[in-house]
């Protein structure tokens, strides 16, 4: 339990050992799950739960802050980081409430069978007040679910954001002391989970952009009392703006393939490109989603595994078309020995990104003075697009 404001207290947990989230998502920092109580002079609101592993931190936390009763459970996200609890915390205070919004109903309906006369459904822009405190609902969808929503807290200016500005953080630490090290972190958080949700994005900052915001309350990692800070970055983040950076992303059998990734990467940095090179054997995905976030482009090198790509670049294709980073191009090279349609899948595979892409480069076995050649025409062709 820590105090954010006078009657106003982070309750949730913090997860200092998972190292994967939904099975897929590495979390080299751990996480937390941020729940927070709301005291009134009329009404308690307990805002979010925890993941269901850490509901007893969360219900001791409550029981500490010496609150007897909610009034008001907020549930801003169905997803079971959030939400999972709830239907243990609405059998220890079986008078709360839980208010969402219709989508998100439905959703915890199915999800954790809560029944549906536990329901206060509320519109966009709807306030409700607990006294001396109103909270006011501001729909947020697709960050990341198309139910999500957002709730600010009139007196306080502070923005409960759930997963919107997020981090996965483990921290003592309430408030954002080292801006560079969650700078990392949210980056992370936003080219794993957010993404692909540009354009909601967008059109959600503009929601919020007229509130007066003294601290944003993630889900999920450190609160800013700085606002600002995390502010601009996703407006750089969601901007169409790249850097002068290229991916090259390779797996490679018996070292053809790597061959050309070491020739391209020296030709791209004679040529004062940005290069972050990744052997997609055992890779961070992280790591590569932080920097798809702002790069110009994006290579995948590729041996031919019987007649299609190696599944690491397969891999990693189908990571660009799920999260469809602003990258403005892409390229495919690498190598085969008696045939294959390594090329036609991996471009397949693509099909959600609106990147071009550019010729590939595919050397049978060893690659020849040729390949070498059409290796550096296409770093030409990159430094000419890098120009513009």
């Amino acid at each position: 339990m820590r105090q954010v404001r006078p009657n106003i207290l982070e309750v949730g947990a913090i997860d200092w050992d998972r190292k994967l989230f939904d099975e897929l998502i590495p979390l080299p920092d751990g996480t937390s799950y941020n729940a927070y109580i709301v005291k009134g002079s009329e009404k308690i609101a307990l805002i979010d739960t925890v993941d269901p592993p850490k509901i007893e931190t969360l219900i001791t936390n409550i029981v500490e802050s010496g609150i007897k009763k909610i009034d008001y459970l907020i549930s801003h996200h169905a997803e079971q980081d959030h939400s999972g609890s709830i239907p243990n915390v609405l059998e220890i205070y079986p008078d709360a409430k839980v208010v969402t919004n219709e989508k998100c109903k439905n959703m915890l309906i199915d999800l954790m069978g809560i029944s549906k006369d536990k329901f206060i459904t509320i519109e966009d822009g709807q306030e409700l007040s607990l006294g001396d405190k109103t909270l006011k609902f501001i729909f947020t969808p697709w960050v990341h679910w198309p139910e999500t929503f957002s709730t600010y807290l009139v007196e306080d200016k502070i923005l409960f954001s759930c997963d919107f500005f997020g981090s996965h953080l483990a921290s003592s630490d309430l408030f954002v002391i080292d801006q560079a090290k969650v700078y990392e972190s949210a980056k992370r958080y936003y080219a794993e989970i957010m993404m692909p949700f540009r354009g909601p994005i967008v059109k959600n900052l503009e929601k919020i952009k007229d509130l007066d915001i003294a601290i944003i309350a993630p889900s999920h990692g450190q609160l800013y009392d700085e606002p600002k800070f995390i502010i601009d970055a996703y407006k750089k983040w969601i901007s169409d703006e790249v850097e002068n950076k290229v991916i090259v992303a390779y797996v490679s059998m018996h070292g053809s393939t790597k061959k050309m990734v070491e020739y391209l990467v020296d030709a791209l940095i004679k040529r004062n490109i940005g290069v972050k090179q990744f052997n997609l054997i055992g890779v961070d995905i992280g790591k590569l989603a932080i920097e798809m976030v702002d790069a110009a482009g994006i290579v995948l090198a590729s041996p031919t595994v019987l007649s299609g790509a190696h599944p690491a670049a397969a891999q990693a294709a189908f990571l660009v078309n799920a999260l469809r980073p602003k990258t403005k191009y892409l390229a495919v090279i690498g190598s085969f020995g008696w045939g294959g349609r390594m090329v036609e899948q991996l471009k397949g595979l693509l099909a959600n990104s609106s990147a071009e892409i550019l010729e590939p480069i595919i050397a049978k076995g060893e690659p020849k003075s040729e390949d070498f050649q059409k290796l550096d025409k296409l770093a030409e062709e990159i430094a000419k697009r890098h120009k513009k």
